[in-house]
């Protein structure tokens, strides 16, 4: 196979993943507390044709070398992990992270996934709950005679209870930092699992320790922005469109010294 074919070819193959990426923001758009992934690139290895370096006479060198690049391929995903923008629900289980750190969920195993999506439920025991069922880790249990929640920036949760019960604080939300987010691996359902990359999970109560702080009432959302997306999937198409191009080019280039054997 002609060089230049492979290279576009890969030049195709890399064009066709970024455009997953991208697709995926953009179905994302309205996902609560969702992360936008981008696609990295490398470069593949080179054909060493002549070093830079090499002698050219018994006193000369060559200034420079012929390498022969043979293409490029995704290397990985990263998640972007800024702040999405605070939507106010009045929903008094409704709770965004302001800063750094996710909410602990108990999975059906039993263990530990991460999510910044804070559109909690209560189930059928009053314990608080993701849209799914799923716990929240520290476990926390609303009574059935609570008027009023209230879960204050510092994750401090406490109800008022009714005919004058008064008021009675239940617990604290905690949530996990990480030094490297983009490590962690996500799994769908909006959760992340912690990887060796993502180093071990820091519990801390919000507003300590460059954890972030609560706001009830309020969660965050996709931190996809619709328009620069839509100028990278632009800029994706004019590339693969440009890859295609050039192994059609390289086809007639084939096909002419063909026909001239």
């Amino acid at each position: 196979m002609d060089a230049s074919l492979w290279v576009a070819k890969t030049g195709l193959d890399a064009q066709n993943t970024r455009l997953n990426v991208i697709s995926n923001n953009l179905a994302n758009v309205n996902t609560t507390g969702f992360k936008r992934d981008r696609a990295m690139f490398e470069d593949l290895l080179y054909q060493n044709v002549r070093q830079a370096g090499g002698q050219t006479a018994l006193t000369t060198q060559s200034p420079t070398g012929l390498m022969l690049g043979t293409g490029t391929r995704v290397i990985s995903t990263e998640k972007l992990h800024s702040q999405g923008n605070m939507i106010n629900t009045q929903n008094a289980l409704d709770i965004a992270v302001n800063g750094e750190g996710f909410f602990q969920i108990v999975q059906q195993d039993g263990t530990i996934a991460y999510t910044r999506d804070g559109s909690f439920k209560l189930s059928n025991t009053g314990q608080i709950v993701t849209a799914t069922g799923q716990p929240l880790q520290p476990a926390i249990v609303i009574p059935a005679n609570a008027s009023s929640i209230t879960i204050g920036e510092d994750g401090i949760v406490s109800v008022e209870l009714y005919a004058g019960g008064g008021a009675q604080q239940l617990g604290q939300i905690q949530i996990a930092r990480f030094i490297n987010p983009p490590g962690l691996t996500p799994l769908g359902g909006n959760l992340f699992k912690e990887t060796l990359a993502s180093g071990a999970p820091q519990l801390l109560n919000p507003g300590t320790q460059a954890a972030g702080t609560l706001r009830q009432g309020m969660l965050e959302a996709s931190n996809v922005n619709v328009v620069e997306e839509m100028v990278n999937m632009i800029e994706t198409q004019r590339a693969y469109e440009i890859n295609s191009k050039a192994i059609a080019a390289a086809d007639g280039m084939l096909q002419f010294l063909n026909n001239k054997i």
